[in-house]
């Protein structure tokens, strides 16, 4: 898999429902926390919104561990909570959305840059007051035609050195660009995607019964507690039969 060796970056959305949702939001975070511990893998909470009580209006996750990403991209969709809200002063049964989006870590050295969209021009070097300080061509400017990014090396004694920097430059740059514009467009989308009934991937009901549900692979478990502790193994292994 193109990314089976990545980081992946979990993203958590608390649906309609207000506190009842940001709640739900925070717990799904817990159960990837502790999903994660359980496998050895890294946890990193980069972002977290909050919102009443405490409850998380949207979190940025970096996960790192062997095939994290892969083992995991299956949990992307929404998930549905049902039980008593101990935020209702009449004990009333709620249901809770929240969305969930597993992405990999994009990784400059995997970026590949077709040569055809790049315009490469080589100056002297100029230094304080617009003075050539070097008699050859050894500053490089590369421009990503597609894009209109441009990066200029010109630290290096020879234009092959300064090449090779500012590719190396330019790679990162249209892969951080690239990933700040699949964070947009997923950002956008957002409302789009109905974190509501008949959407969930994943159903966990505490009441008035005990179960949860993977609604694609039909796989259960009766005991919702130890699923929102981490234990998540028999849903990952029904995903891996998931087209």
């Amino acid at each position: 898999m193109e990314y089976e060796h990545n980081k992946a970056l979990l993203y958590i959305y608390s649906g309609a429902g207000g506190v009842d949702a940001q709640d739900w939001a925070s717990m799904l975070l817990t159960m990837y926390r502790k999903y994660s511990a359980k496998q050895g893998w890294g946890f990193v909470v980069l972002s977290q919104s909050f919102g009443e009580q405490d409850g998380t209006k949207n979190a940025a996750v970096e996960i790192s561990g062997p095939n994290c990403y892969e083992t995991l991209r299956r949990e992307s969709g929404v998930h549905r909570l049902v039980r008593i809200s101990p935020y209702s002063a009449k004990d009333l049964r709620h249901t809770s959305f929240a969305l969930v989006e597993f992405m990999p870590e994009i990784i400059a050295k995997h970026f590949q840059i077709n040569p055809n969209d790049l315009r490469v021009d080589t100056y002297r070097s100029s230094g304080p007051g617009g003075q050539n300080v070097n008699k050859l061509e050894t500053a490089v400017r590369i421009t990503h035609v597609p894009t209109g990014l441009a990066v200029t090396v010109q630290s290096e004694r020879s234009q092959a050195q300064n090449k090779e920097k500012a590719m190396q430059v330019l790679t990162s740059r249209l892969a951080a660009k690239m990933e700040a514009e699949k964070a947009q467009e997923l950002s956008q989308l957002k409302p789009q995607v109905a974190i509501e009934w008949g959407s969930q991937i994943r159903s966990y009901v505490l009441n008035p019964y005990q179960m949860v549900k993977d609604h694609r692979t039909g796989v259960k478990s009766s005991q919702p507690d130890k699923v929102l502790d981490g234990e998540l193994d028999k849903f990952i292994a029904g995903e891996k039969e998931l087209p």
